[in-house]
């Protein structure tokens, strides 16, 4: 079972809606399913099968829920070194193309945001990155093509909701 790498708020927010899901959620399906099946002919009962399909996706989430709950491995960025890129490092890269700076802050799939610089410890550029030191070269293969960048700087990352 392969641990999933999260902040502590992700893994409350993750509980929450899992607990959620399972106590109001559930019941508040089940209540419409069993109205709508009182409603008669279920072959056309458009009720039913909107709660039916619902209820399939709730189901769903669920099962994913627990799974990510269980697996979590809860980090606090604030107690490691941040001397070389580790999960919870905000690490700024110098392309050496053009000399543009980009902030990447490395996080777990559940915090990824991509459009705000949060980019997975398991994503492709994530993996090039850890473990990588100021002043080191990373090469990086994009879906734009292979860039070079050279690592400026590695601090801890500021919290995250």
């Amino acid at each position: 079972m392969q641990k999933e790498p999260m902040l502590k708020a992700t893994f409350n927010r993750l509980s929450k809606e899992l607990e959620h899901l399972k106590t109001v959620e559930r019941v508040a399906i089940a209540k419409v399913i069993d109205t709508a099946r009182e409603l008669g002919d279920l072959k056309e009962n458009a009720e039913y099968h909107a709660a039916k399909d619902k209820q399939g996706l709730m189901e769903a989430r669920i099962l994913e829920l627990t799974d990510l709950v269980g697996r979590a491995h809860i980090i606090d960025p604030t107690c490691l070194s941040h001397e070389r890129v580790s999960f919870g490092s905000r690490v700024e890269l110098i392309d050496q193309d053009d000399d543009s700076e980009v902030c990447y802050t490395i996080v777990g799939s559940q915090e990824s945001n991509p459009d705000i610089g949060h980019i997975s410890i398991s994503s492709p550029m994530g993996k090039a990155l850890l473990g990588k030191e100021e002043g080191d070269e990373v090469e990086i293969n994009l879906p734009s093509g292979k860039k070079v960048f050279d690592i400026e700087s590695i601090s801890c990352m500021k919290e995250i909701d």
